[in-house]
């Protein structure tokens, strides 16, 4: 009866639905009160709040709808990020954030696109989302605003990293090129940059030297950054008792599971993601499977890479731990018997270990299910690192091999 009475409602016109098309200097609202009318479109100034009210007001006296009628609004996921969807729902606007590669789109290799049709079809898609029809676009989760701050740490230290890699393989190219091989930078460049000789016994060009050294200059600034960041990361999974660094320190109890793997597992996903299942999970990180079948043409396309992919990149190197690290657990050995030819065969191998891993770890956390035959140690020593527990003369971490 309560369905019913909502369709009703939404057919007679007593919620007003308004779409978003978001740009940088101008964002175009689209609203309607149900299908089969044309939308009433409107232009604002972006970020200009007041505007938006003023317009679902406009909208409101120009569709016959009292002022306290309800108002139902959507928008793109994208650079705006999720303020928008907090400032809707603090004035009572009850509001969906949609993953832009779920919506419907035309399949002609050439087909017209701009605001005013994107808004149009966005607020189309709204109403028959309201109206039931639940498949036509998914609507993303929205983290509070502690949870989003928590996931800046470990993103910015990726992102360091990958900057350093970058300094790294540059003045390794800019080495290379003169017949001189660095094979690390570390804090004895500058000393070997002065004695390498190259071919015909000279040193290297002074303004190559010059970039070389500004090139070091960099990656040294930027390595600082990534030990500061690695050190305050240490300190809160070793003094929080936070439910979200508990559930790191539980993960890092695994063998193979380290302390950035645990954290961004628990920061991204298990910390404040509830209520999904395997499936969910799987697809959540992009390594559900794409079948293309039609007729008798049957074939794999491969895992679907439509999730979060700082989750499917850390899954593949987690599972790749796993092998190597737990090889007496369950997973493993299918891995070794199923996947024990080609390299090739391998590498593909491993992302079905990545998605039974994630799974096996989301019941390891929400019911203490211990993957089978997986091996327990202790968390302190991954935190404190293994050399600087074996200096204070604490005993090795005692293992426990599950059955």
């Amino acid at each position: 009866m309560t369905t019913a009475r909502k369709v009703q409602g939404i057919n007679n016109g007593s919620v007003l639905h308004v779409a978003f098309e978001l740009g940088r200097e101008q964002w175009k609202l689209a609203f309607t009160v149900g299908m089969g009318q044309a939308p009433r479109l409107r232009n604002v100034t972006a970020h200009d709040r007041a505007a938006v009210l003023r317009e679902i007001g406009l909208a409101k006296r120009r569709f016959g709808l009292p002022e306290d009628a309800p108002v139902v609004s959507c928008y793109e996921a994208g650079r705006d990020g999720f303020w928008l969807h907090r400032w809707l729902m603090s004035v009572g606007v009850d509001n969906r954030i949609i993953d832009s590669s779920s919506i419907e789109v035309n399949r002609k290799q050439r087909r017209a696109k701009n605001d005013h049709l994107d808004a149009d079809a966005l607020v189309r898609l709204l109403v028959r989302y309201e109206l039931g029809e639940k498949k036509c676009f998914s609507v993303v989760r929205v983290p509070t605003d502690e949870q989003e701050d928590q996931r800046h740490l470990h993103r910015e230290m990726m992102a360091l990293k990958d900057e350093c890699t970058s300094y790294v393989n540059q003045m390794k190219a800019l080495t290379w090129c003169h017949g001189l091989k660095l094979k690390a930078v570390n804090e004895k460049f500058p000393e070997w940059l002065s004695e390498a000789r190259r071919w015909d016994g000279s040193v290297a060009p002074m303004e190559l030297q010059a970039r070389l050294l500004r090139l070091y200059e960099r990656w040294q600034f930027v390595h600082r950054q990534i030990l500061a960041l690695e050190a305050e990361q240490r300190k809160r999974i070793r003094d929080d008792r936070t439910p979200q660094v508990e559930k790191a320190r539980q993960l890092m109890t695994l063998k193979g599971i380290g302390r950035c793997g645990a954290w961004m597992l628990v920061k991204e996903l298990f910390g404040w993601r509830q209520g999904f299942n395997r499936k969910q999970l799987g697809a959540l990180v992009g390594l559900t499977p794409t079948p293309h079948s039609s007729g008798t043409n049957r074939r794999e396309q491969g895992i679907s890479k439509a999730g979060n992919k700082l989750l499917r990149r850390l899954m593949v190197e987690l599972g790749w731990c796993w092998v190597r690290h737990q090889p007496g657990s369950a997973l493993a050995q299918w891995f070794e018997r199923r996947f024990r030819g080609s390299v090739r065969q391998r590498r593909v191998g491993i992302t079905a270990v990545a998605r039974k891993l994630l799974i096996a770890l989301w019941r390891y956390l929400e019911h203490g299910e211990i993957p089978q035959g997986a091996t327990l140690v202790d968390w302190q020593p991954k935190v404190n690192g293994w050399l600087s527990h074996k200096r204070r003369g604490a005993p090795e971490a005692s293992t426990v091999s599950v059955t």
